[in-house]
């Protein structure tokens, strides 16, 4: 009992006292401090991880969007490729066509043209004939001949002109 009456042993008791009393309100303090800095932790890994996850679905989006425009530009490309090949076809049948028209207008000008120089040579025939007829005809024939002759002639005009 000699401790009762040590300054000591009241020091050390009240310094236990004083520690158990703030310790307990002190380590709620501590506690909840460090739960809510837990929980605002978890809270911000939480939306950490929403918003990986929402870029990873955008970058997917994104590839598969970028998928899908390169896939329609292939289409356009073999569409246009198909188009130029039909048209390059068309266009080979077009100038074909074209030539043989024109062969065909040419061989056509030439048969014309042919058509009219053997009528021109037949006209200029039939005019040296006639020429060579009427010179033939004034020098051998008598005025009473040629008379007769011309009387003839104005009687068959009607019928050779039906």
């Amino acid at each position: 009992m000699e401790e009762l009456h040590n300054p000591e042993f009241w020091v050390a008791i009240a310094f236990l006292l004083v520690v158990a009393l703030v310790y307990r309100p002190t380590v709620k303090a501590i506690t909840s401090t460090l739960d809510a800095r837990a929980a605002k932790i978890r809270v911000q890994i939480e939306e950490a991880r929403k918003l990986r996850e929402d870029a990873q679905a955008l970058l997917a989006e994104y590839q598969r969007k970028q998928r899908d425009a390169m896939a329609e530009a292939e289409k356009i490309i073999a569409q246009a490729r198909a188009d130029a090949a039909r048209l390059k076809i068309e266009g080979e049948k077009d100038l074909e066509h074209a030539i043989e028209r024109r062969k065909q207008q040419a061989l056509e000008r030439i048969a014309q043209t042919e058509a009219q120089a053997v009528a021109q040579v037949r006209n200029t025939a039939v005019d040296v004939a006639l020429a060579a007829a009427e010179k033939l005809i004034q020098s051998s024939l008598s005025p009473a001949q040629k008379q007769a002759l011309t009387d003839k002639a104005i009687s068959e005009l009607p019928t050779r002109l039906n």
